[in-house]
């Protein structure tokens, strides 16, 4: 019979004297990530290479420091790299729809931009005062003069021909008239009338033909004035031009190696020159003084709007993240304003995302946000896919709404994307989503857990070190660290390994210097962080409390005392926040005559999950293998946790429900005292399960407020013997005799433990039964055939 564990088997302590420091001040913070190269390597290799697609995907469970580890080592990597262009948006005189966008080497966006503002406040100074000189005014005067002088001269022929005609041209208050003219008078009316038919006749062809010449110039005469208001065009044209060309020309020599904006330079004058009426002083004038000039809207359109600025970049490129990745903050949005209850913008409204703000660095998205937020994830998906950041509103894109909006020119996108997430979110999206493999080609697989070797026990303590040291707590003694390593194996749920979960070290390093602080220390000491682990289960703890004080009580019925027939108690772990626990469960078989069918009460009431399921026909199988190889199961059978009403799955309790059924059907009664855990497989052996801490304790919680009696225990799979991490009170209770915890290969040695026979026995008493069962089913098979017979006799 199998013998309970030793001591030193239920928990793998941390020599404190391995380590030559007294606190965590004598050691050096980590130059390295601990225990995450091959995470590293995937960072390495998906920043370095020059690639479309070679966008990476960081996964791990929460905790592990993901965000931290990947911004601190691709910030290292800005550095060594070439700082990015500026962007900016100017308008697009020629379509005002779409703006134009220019790149500027870093700090000259600013410069850009203080140039126009300086241009416009220069041009508002020289161009009025241009128009103010006496050359401007002479010049104006001539044309005007040369206007009249043509019109004068026009109607001065027309007069002589009207005089030689002996006609008048008369202006009266509603134009131009012709009068005959005898004697240097002009001939009355009844004079007029005096005159001959022919005399009359004649007077009126003579009107006529003056008419039609005074009509000809009332006709060329608008010409005239085009022509001379053309002449003022052209010569303001001149005039702005001579003020501004060399305010122009300066910015064109400084900007010559830029087409972009030398061909933008030559869109400003000539806006200046057809808008010139913004530069002339007003009588309200006196009214804006206040307001800035690039806000008038008059200017406005010659504003700069700077799109990405790193200026106040410290070098190399940016590393953003993006902590709210919706589709406007990623990609970039046009703003609105309302004026008279119509909604307005310009290319002064445009409004970076985060892909500009990263644009030939790095951007870094948290997955999970990012799929939360509507047509964020495809917005990104097209801006990678197509090498451009395409500003479009989400309602022109989708047409949901006809507001006229702008169409920014797109900007090149060079950037490398890092999302970061759970493992499960990766293994969705490369499964559903063909083009995510295209896009996130490199993984960064964060590990959870660490080799505890000694070497790697060191460089846990550095890690403790630099986490005391980056939250400025007090210094640890090396009695309290090797007391967080082993928590940390107790985390990690294995002896042999260490829990590198960041963010759960953390918060107890945080959590003991609270308590050294209470009790006036100035080192934590190995007291403070039992007291922190402590304080942390106890305050996820009322369920579990309230649970056990229900089986105290009898509502739970459990029995730790005394053996049962085809009875047996079961563990399983809940996990309910931070905290798991775990409780004992009744399992129970019952076994009469049938054809063979193992009855899985959970399964027929759909409280069963399909891996518990699977654990319960494994073990009919086991039945039918080991014992009916020859002949067929007359067996009947029905398993079920007792007084559970919730969903069971796992098949962790799957060798505990194949004894009960070994007892219901040997009629050997089970060890009330022990509680059990495990798999097993087709040939009875037993298979590792998790949560064993947890179980172990659980039981014995119920077992110390029964009354220890030195005869109870657990049995557990022997593979779990590397991953116990027990409780100080169990170790204790173990080492004096009054608990036990057993290790187990097989169905065998367990039922030897249990019932206290021989595994012989113990099958040599299923095997009867069934046989015995067998034997009444064919002897009932031949009763009934003898019975039709009879029947079908009488019948005849």
């Amino acid at each position: 019979m199998i013998k309970p564990l030793a001591p030193n088997q239920l928990y793998t302590a941390c020599n404190p004297d391995q380590f030559d420091f007294d606190t965590t001040e004598m050691l050096e913070d980590l130059n390295a990530v601990i225990g995450q190269d091959r995470a590293i390597q995937a960072l390495h290799l998906g920043v370095n290479i020059q690639h479309d697609g070679y966008n990476l995907f960081v996964l791990g469970q929460t905790g592990l420091g993901k965000h931290t580890v990947v911004r601190d080592y691709l910030e290292e990597q800005s550095r060594t790299r070439e700082m990015p262009p500026d962007w900016v948006y100017v308008n697009n005189f020629d379509k005002p729809s779409e703006p134009i966008a220019i790149s500027l080497t870093c700090e000259h966006a600013t410069i850009f931009r203080n140039d126009m503002h300086q241009l416009v406040e220069d041009l508002c100074s020289v161009i009025p005062s241009a128009f103010e000189t006496d050359e401007y005014h002479l010049r104006l005067q001539e044309i005007d003069d040369d206007l009249k002088k043509t019109i004068a001269s026009a109607f001065s022929t027309l007069s002589d021909e009207a005089e030689a005609s002996n006609m008048r041209l008369l202006r009266t208050p509603h134009g131009f008239a012709f009068a005959p003219v005898k004697d240097n008078e002009v001939i009355k009316p009844k004079a007029f009338d005096a005159l001959s038919k022919e005399e009359q006749r004649q007077i009126e062809d003579t009107v006529n033909a003056l008419e039609e010449k005074l009509t000809a110039i009332l006709r060329i005469q608008p010409q005239w004035q085009r022509e001379a208001r053309n002449k003022i065009k052209e010569l303001n044209r001149q005039i702005v031009m001579f003020a501004s060309g060399h305010l122009i020309d300066e910015l064109k020599i400084k900007y010559q190696h830029h087409n972009v904006i030398l061909a933008y330079l030559e869109a400003v004058q000539q806006d200046v020159i057809n808008n010139l009426q913004n530069f002339r002083p007003e009588e309200d004038t006196a009214d804006h003084m206040h307001v800035p000039l690039m806000k008038m809207p008059a200017f406005r359109r010659y504003d700069v709007n700077i799109l990405v600025d790193h200026t106040q970049h410290d070098g190399g490129v940016p590393v953003v993240f993006l902590d709210l990745p919706n589709y406007a903050n990623l990609i970039g949005a046009v703003e609105y304003t309302v004026h008279m209850g119509a909604l307005q913008t310009d290319f002064t409204l445009i409004k970076p995302g985060a892909m500009h703000q990263a644009n030939g660095g790095y951007l870094i998205i948290d997955a999970m946000k990012l799929l939360m937020q509507p047509y964020a994830w495809e917005g990104l998906k097209r801006a990678l896919f197509s090498r451009q950041i395409r500003i479009q509103s989400l309602g022109q894109i989708y047409s949901l709404v006809s507001t006229v909006s702008l169409e920014p020119e797109p900007i090149p996108l060079n950037i490398k994307v890092v999302l970061i997430g759970e493992r499960m979110l990766y293994y969705l999206l490369h499964a559903h989503d063909p083009e995510f493999r295209q896009l996130f080609k490199i993984a960064a697989d964060f590990d959870d857990r660490l080799h505890r070797t000694d070497e790697n026990q060191q460089m846990y303590a550095r890690m403790i070190a630099g986490l005391v040291r980056r939250d400025k707590l007090r210094p640890f003694d090396h009695y309290a660290v090797a007391r967080i390593i082993e928590h940390g194996a107790r985390l990690a749920e294995d002896a042999e390994k260490l829990s590198i979960n960041v963010m759960d070290i953390a918060d107890l390093l945080r959590e003991a210097d609270h308590y050294a602080g209470a009790a006036d220390q100035a080192v934590v000491h190995r007291d403070h962080v039992q007291r922190a682990i402590d304080a942390q289960i106890y305050r996820g703890d009322r369920i579990r409390e309230q649970l056990q004080e229900a089986i105290h009580r009898g509502t739970l019925m459990i029995d730790t005392d005394g053996a049962r027939v085809g009875q047996i108690n079961g563990l399983a772990v809940m996990q309910l926040g931070d905290v798991s626990f775990a409780v004992p469960s009744r399992i129970t078989a019952t076994t009469r005559l049938g054809s063979g069918k193992v009855i899985d009460i959970e399964r027929e009431t759909k409280l069963g999950g399909a891996i518990h399921s699977k654990g319960v026909f494994i073990l009919s199988s086991f039945l039918a293998e080991r014992y009916a190889k020859d002949y067929p199961l007359s067996l009947a059978a029905s398993l079920v946790f007792e007084q559970s009403y919730g969903r069971i799955e796992g098949d962790s309790a799957s060798m505990a429900e194949l004894c009960s059924l070994l007892s219901a059907l040997s009629g050997l009664p089970i060890r009330q005292n022990l509680a059990m855990t495990g798999s097993v497989n087709q040939r009875g052996e037993a298979q590792p399960i998790g949560g064993v801490n947890e179980k172990i304790e659980g039981f014995f919680d119920i077992c110390k407020f029964r009354g220890l009696t030195g005869k109870q225990g657990v049995l557990i799979p022997a593979s779990n013997i590397r991953h116990l991490m027990l409780r100080a009170d169990v170790i204790a209770a173990c080492t004096s005799g009054q608990f036990a915890v057993y290790a187990y290969h097989n169905c065998d040695e367990v039922m030897e433990v249990l019932t206290g026979e021989v595994a012989g026995q113990v099958n040599a008493k299923v095997e009867a039964r069934l046989r015995e069962l067998e034997k009444i089913r064919q002897n009932l098979t031949k009763t009934v055939k003898e019975t039709a017979n009879g029947n079908e006799k009488n019948g005849d």
